[in-house]
């Protein structure tokens, strides 16, 4: 059952009262196979299809949702995915959160290059 006050309202819709939300994990190959591949995230390895990356190698970050290899990281992009979820677990604990979304914390926010090209163009959207 979700108890965050943001979530709570989502319980209502639910018959089991349970909801469970996909969020993608970086996870660490340690041994890599065919199609799948022994991956760590904080200590905890688990075995991942690697089927939509493709090969991996031994020390390849991989964005993992539901045990399912989705894309490759670089060290810094998992770096900052790590630490955003746990400000997320933060802010699901009511703690502060500064500091761990510093990738967003220093700059403005910005638009799709689409929708920026729209903006300077004078044009109107929605």
């Amino acid at each position: 059952m979700l108890t965050s006050p943001a979530a709570s309202a989502m319980n209502d819709f639910y018959p089991l009262g349970e909801v469970e939300m996909c969020i993608g994990v970086p996870m660490k190959v340690i041994r890599a196979n065919d199609l799948s591949a022994i991956c760590d995230r904080d200590g905890v390895q688990e075995d991942i299809d690697t089927s939509l990356v493709g090969q991996v190698q031994t020390g390849d970050w991989l964005l993992v949702f539901l045990k399912v290899a989705r894309r490759r990281l670089d060290d810094t992009e998992a770096a900052l995915v790590a630490e955003a979820l746990r400000g997320l677990e933060a802010a699901m604990a009511g703690e502060n959160v500064s500091g761990f979304f510093s990738d967003l914390e220093t700059r403005e926010p910005s638009l799709p290059p689409h929708l920026e090209r729209a903006r300077r163009s004078g044009a109107s959207v929605g």
